[in-house]
């Protein structure tokens, strides 16, 4: 089992909106690609950075095909849509881990 997080910093002026779409839109788009079965939102609480609010999600993919998959048929297109949505108001980061307990 894999977990692909995504650590992302965003600029309190569309906090709330990128949040709702994030949960009613783009969660729901990744778990349509069928390349993850679950997601997990979180807030990282001890960040005092004046500049935004940071989330991570991370998504649950039950093997390596699946992640590989959804990064060469599904990731350009849809950091492209964020992009396009949300312009310069966030940046994000992207980790693969692998499940061990």
């Amino acid at each position: 089992m894999l977990i692909y997080n995504v650590t992302i910093k965003v600029a309190h002026a569309i906090a709330h909106d990128w949040l709702q779409w994030l949960q009613q839109e783009h969660i729901p788009d990744m778990i349509a690609t069928g390349c993850f079965d679950q997601a997990t939102t979180l807030q990282l609480l001890e960040n005092t950075d004046e500049e935004g609010l940071t989330y991570a999600v991370q998504y649950r993919a039950a093997s390596r095909a699946d992640y590989d998959r959804y990064m060469t048929e599904f990731a350009p297109a849809m950091r492209q849509k964020g992009l396009e949505k949300w312009a310069e108001n966030f940046i994000a980061f992207r980790t693969l881990m692998k499940i061990v307990d």
